[in-house]
């Protein structure tokens, strides 16, 4: 019964070891790509000569 309690273990220990590199590779891979998003918007390009009206009060 002893051999077969540490073969459990050892599964349960390799289930929750895989688990944990999935998911920190799936948050890594959620970082890169939001900096790909951020890195990948278009910035407003304002025409020259035209003067834009700014509310001060």
């Amino acid at each position: 019964m002893d051999r077969t309690q540490q073969v459990i273990d050892r599964a349960l220990a390799a289930v929750a070891a895989s688990r944990a590199r999935r998911e920190r590779e799936a948050k890594e891979r959620r970082e890169v790509f939001g900096r790909i998003q951020i890195a990948s918007i278009r910035k407003p390009v304002l025409p020259k000569g035209i003067q834009i009206p700014l509310d001060l009060h």
